[in-house]
């Protein structure tokens, strides 16, 4: 695999990898349910990491980045199921902030 991967390429892996290896997509319901759940672990590193919690066994060994990469494998997988280009879908975000919140933060008292 190369070193750098656009969002479609990384779409359409995940995709080819479901349908081989995987046999095919959970549903979308399950999918979603999986993607809350890996928030969660991540949730999880970080109140240890950076937050006040102390690390239990089982946390401890746990990769920032990883959990960081499960949330965008289940990602890729209901943006793959539902038909979502997500290369589209955040350039067209990104346009939204751009032009909705250009002055937002700059004026935000509470960000000075």
């Amino acid at each position: 695999m190369k070193k750098e991967i656009t969002i479609s390429e990384a779409q359409e892996q995940v995709d080819h990898w479901i349908k081989t290896v995987g046999v095919r997509y959970f549903n979308e319901l399950t999918n979603m349910t999986i993607l809350m759940e890996e928030v969660g672990e991540l949730a999880r590193i970080m109140a240890r990491t950076y937050g006040e919690q102390s690390f239990k066994d089982s946390d401890k060994g746990k990769d920032l980045g990883d959990e960081m990469a499960d949330i965008l494998w289940v990602l890729m997988c209901l943006a793959n199921q539902t038909g979502v280009d997500l290369t589209e879908a955040l350039r067209k975000n990104l346009e939204k902030k751009n032009i909705r919140d250009i002055d937002r933060h700059k004026n935000n008292e509470k960000l000075k």
